[in-house]
C-alpha cells in the first residue's frame, strides 16, 4: 500500500479552495456534486494531460461484455483490470459497474454494483455543466478521500480538503469519503484535488468514482460506499487499470 507523497498532499490542501470552487462548482438542493465532466475519450489521441489511454491488441481485451471493437482497441496491452461502467440509456442516470480481471482463463467477473453517472446521461463531446458523463477509456491511477486509506495500492491522499462545500445538499457530504480520479483532462500521478486542467476549463475537471447519493451526478460515477471499498482495495497499479464507461450502444459499438 502506498501514500501519496507529502508534497503533493501539501499541494493539493493548498489548491482545494480553487478545485472547490472553479473544479466542482455549486451542489444543489438536487444533489448534484457539481463537478464539471471531461471531454470524450473515445478516439482521443494521447496528450499531456494523460487521458487518452490506446495501443492495445484488441484481441486482448476480448471477452469484455458489451464492449465494442472500438473501445476494446482503446485499452491498453498492459491492462489486467477494467472497471466497466453501463450506462442504461444514452440519456440516463442510471448505470451498473463491474470489476473485471484478466487471469489465466481471460477475463473473469469479479464485482457488480449499482450506480449512477451524469443526471443527463452521455455524451461523446463533453463540455463543462453539460451534467453528461464523457464516452470513453481512461486510466486509473490515483485515489483519495475524507476518510483514511481503506488499503488500497494506489496513491491515496487523505485530506479534509475532500470535504464537499456546506451549501451542497445534505444528501452529498459523503460523496469523496472515498474517490479515484478518472484520468481524463487531467494530470496523472498527482492528488485528484490538483486543479490543473491540460485540456482547458471548458472541458470540464474533476470526473471522480465516488460514493452514490441516490441519484445522478454532474459527470462523475458513483457507487455505494462498500463498492468504492471494494474497488479500493482491489486496484492495483501493476495491472494498469482503466474504466470502460458510456451507456450500453455506444459500448458496443
Amino acid at each position: 500500500m502506498r501514500t501519496a507523497g507529502g508534497a503533493v498532499r501539501m499541494a493539493a490542501v493548498a489548491a482545494a479552495t480553487a478545485f472547490l470552487v472553479a473544479g466542482c462548482g455549486a451542489g444543489g438542493e438536487d444533489g448534484r456534486d457539481g463537478k464539471g465532466a471531461e471531454g470524450d475519450g473515445v478516439g482521443a489521441r494521447p496528450h499531456p494531460g494523460g487521458s487518452a489511454v490506446g495501443g492495445s491488441d484488441t484481441a486482448h481485451s476480448a471477452g469484455l461484455p458489451g464492449v465494442g471493437a472500438a473501445l476494446r482497441a482503446r485499452i491498453p496491452a498492459a491492462t489486467r483490470q477494467v472497471v466497466a461502467v453501463y450506462g442504461a440509456g444514452p440519456n440516463s442516470p442510471d448505470a451498473t459497474v463491474v470489476l473485471y480481471e484478466k487471469g489465466t482463463n481471460g477475463w473473469e467477473r469479479k464485482g457488480s454494483w449499482p450506480a449512477h453517472n451524469g443526471r443527463r446521461g452521455w455524451t461523446l463531446d463533453h463540455h463543462e455543466d453539460d451534467q453528461r458523463s464523457p464516452v470513453g477509456v481512461f486510466s486509473l491511477t490515483d485515489a483519495g478521500g475524507v476518510l483514511p486509506d481503506p488499503g488500497t495500492r494506489l496513491p491515496y491522499t487523505h485530506a479534509a480538503a475532500f470535504t464537499p462545500p456546506a451549501y451542497w445538499s445534505k444528501n452529498t457530504r459523503h460523496d469523496f469519503d472515498y474517490v479515484v480520479a478518472i484520468n481524463y483532462n487531467r494530470v496523472v500521478g498527482v492528488s485528484p484535488l490538483d486543479p490543473t486542467r491540460p485540456q482547458g476549463q471548458s472541458k470540464g475537471g474533476g470526473v471522480w468514482l465516488h460514493l452514490d447519493h441516490g441519484s445522478g451526478t454532474s459527470a462523475c460515477v458513483s457507487v455505494a460506499k462498500s463498492a468504492m471499498a471494494a474497488l479500493l482495495r482491489a486496484l492495483d497499479p501493476a495491472r494498469h487499470p482503466v474504466v470502460v464507461m458510456g451507456d450500453r450502444a455506444h459500448l458496443s459499438g
